[in-house]
């Protein structure tokens, strides 16, 4: 079993930056694909980010590339989203996952049904 929890959401104004962090328990997390999903009211989880076990590599969902940054502490078992120059779009409840499967395209990890384990989410709101 792995417990997730997101914490970092807030209120901001389009433009500006938050830094979401995903604390994790449990089984050893190094083992574990970490992702960052995204669901806005009325609409389907969507993919965000996706990170390996190490962080050697990361996939990005086309909306967010070149604005938010995944990365991962093993040591603190912490997985983190940088997001800057926020959008009104990018108002979400914004959940952190715990996987096993990695592909070179991208396609598995933005698979919801891929993922064993899933926090709670974390508000993020951004004004216009």
């Amino acid at each position: 079993q792995v417990q997730l929890v997101e914490s970092g959401g807030g209120l901001v104004q389009a433009g500006g930056s938050l830094r979401l962090f995903c604390a994790a328990s449990g089984r050893a997390f190094s083992s574990y694909v970490m992702s960052w999903f995204r669901q806005a009211p009325g609409k389907e989880r969507e993919f965000v980010a996706a990170i390996t076990w190490v962080g050697t590599a990361t996939h990005y969902a086309d909306s967010v590339k070149g604005r938010f940054t995944i990365s991962r502490d093993n040591a603190k078992n912490t997985v983190y989203l940088q997001m800057n120059s926020l959008k009104p779009d990018d108002t979400a409840v914004y959940y952190c996952a715990a996987g096993t499967s990695w592909d070179i395209s991208g396609k598995v990890v933005a698979d919801v049904e891929k993922y064993d384990y899933w926090g709670q989410g974390t508000q993020v709101t951004v004004s216009s």
